[in-house]
């Protein structure tokens, strides 16, 4: 047997191999202790090693492991369907389960492509999504999300039916002595105009990120951002669908992301956190207005996948969110988050080449500049951001990275989104090591 039969994401490269993992901590091959300070991809809500999840799983795999979603539904979908719509049942009218967050995007495109079908509006088939948006990393997801560097082996074949705006990312676009205010009229205005631009009839649905993540690094929404956004929607009959894969669930300090936003969505995605990472699984919840047209046409759903629904994954996920549920952890999570709120703060906001931390919750961003007073970006050739998580992995942190921040193409960031169970403790052994991994990795490059 090789050693190395696997394809990894560098073909050339073998990353450290992970054995396993306790708490926010993972431990290497060569027993190193990684402290796992973006719970791999604002994955892992609850830690590693969760011995009360894994009976979850290992009770439903004494019953029954598979079945056919097309014939038959089964205990632990029919209960995590329940756990997530009771919570908004004026919002949300069912639940789908599917095996990732492309999936889920890609099944939340479906939808709403199905129910304009279904209303006889055929021509709407049109999506309006923002830049440095990450949707998923199928074609149509891909498409349907503007991350440059993800994109381009496919920009050949992506569906021409998808146009984009500015993000509202206040570091690099809100211009100088512009208020909040302002600031959310001018991206109103260019969201109206494009909408006017494509034809309202035509479109089916403005797709976004409540809080983005690895597109842009956890940058928060300005104040009544996202209420202009439902306003526009419902002046021209268009649906809006919430991409919170990464965002949701508790993340940011509050179950969904956009229940600080004063909105709801007609669809809604999530991912990351349902599960925990201890099974694959991803929902998107439907909103009364898509599901009464469904239910209306007693039409099938035009979206099938082998695997939605697992009871493996749904059981795991059920063990996850009561588990949640018990130990209170989106309250947790946003009190844990502003002590390391005001950690990074303190340590950083005087450091010359943070040039911004922004975030919610235990969702947080640190964007990288060169120079900090006129916000140049570092050379993409240095591939900043990576450089800085190849050293904390070495100083024994991991934060994932992201490039394109500003354009697709240059800026830096890292994401800081450790598991919902950190201690205040842990938070500050994250900080001491991100604090000597970047001045490391800055110290180490060329002049």
């Amino acid at each position: 047997m090789s050693a190395h039969d696997l394809l990894y994401l560098v073909p050339t490269t073998v990353p450290p191999k992970v054995v396993r993992g306790d708490g926010v901590y993972v431990y290497t091959d060569d027993n190193k202790k990684i402290l796992d300070g973006t719970g791999g991809a604002a994955v892992s809500s609850l830690g590693h090693g969760n011995r009360e999840v894994i009976e979850y799983i290992k009770n439903q795999a004494g019953k029954v492991c598979y079945v056919h979603n097309m014939a038959f539904t089964n205990e632990p979908a029919e209960e995590l369907a329940h756990m997530l719509v009771s919570r908004n049942p004026d919002v949300f009218a069912r639940a789908y389960f599917a095996n990732s967050g492309s999936e889920a995007v890609e099944s939340a495109i479906k939808f709403a492509l199905q129910y304009w079908q279904l209303r006889g509006e055929h021509e709407r088939t049109h999506f309006v999504s923002r830049k440095q948006s990450y949707h998923g990393n199928t074609l149509f997801s891909l498409g349907i999300g503007k991350m440059i560097s993800r994109r381009a082996p496919y920009e050949g074949v992506f569906p021409k039916v998808t146009s984009f705006v500015d993000p509202c990312y206040t570091y690099r676009h809100k211009k100088e002595n512009e208020t909040d205010e302002q600031y959310v009229y001018r991206l109103e205005k260019q969201l109206e105009d494009e909408f006017l631009v494509v034809g309202p009839n035509r479109i089916a649905a403005f797709i976004a990120e409540t809080v983005p993540g690895a597109g842009l690094g956890c940058t928060p929404p300005v104040d009544g951002y996202f209420k202009a956004v439902r306003r526009l929607c419902d002046k021209f009959g268009i649906l809006l669908i919430l991409d919170e894969v990464m965002c949701g669930l508790g993340r940011t300090g509050t179950f969904h992301a956009w229940e600080q936003e004063g909105i709801t969505p007609d669809i809604q995605t999530n991912a990351k956190t349902l599960a925990a990472g201890y099974q694959p699984i991803s929902s998107v919840l439907v909103g009364h207005r898509v599901f009464k047209t469904f239910e209306e046409s007693g039409t099938q759903l035009a979206n099938f996948h082998t695997y939605q629904a697992h009871p493996l994954a749904c059981s795991a996920a059920v063990g996850v969110q009561k588990i949640m549920a018990r130990e209170n952890l989106v309250q947790k999570v946003a009190s844990t988050g502003k002590y390391l709120e005001e950690q990074l703060h303190k340590t950083f906001d005087s450091h010359p080449h943070v040039g911004d931390i922004r975030g919610r919750g235990l969702f947080w961003g640190l964007e990288f500049v060169k120079d900090k007073k006129s916000k140049q970006w570092f050379d993409p050739k240095h591939k900043v951001g990576a450089l800085i998580s190849k050293v904390g992995i070495k100083n024994g942190l991991f934060l994932n990275p992201g490039a394109g921040t500003y354009d697709g193409v240059h800026g830096d960031h890292l994401m800081v989104a450790p598991p919902y169970v950190i201690t205040k403790e842990e938070v500050d052994t994250l900080i001491s090591i991100l604090a000597k991994s970047i001045d490391e990795a800055i110290a180490s490059l060329p002049n």
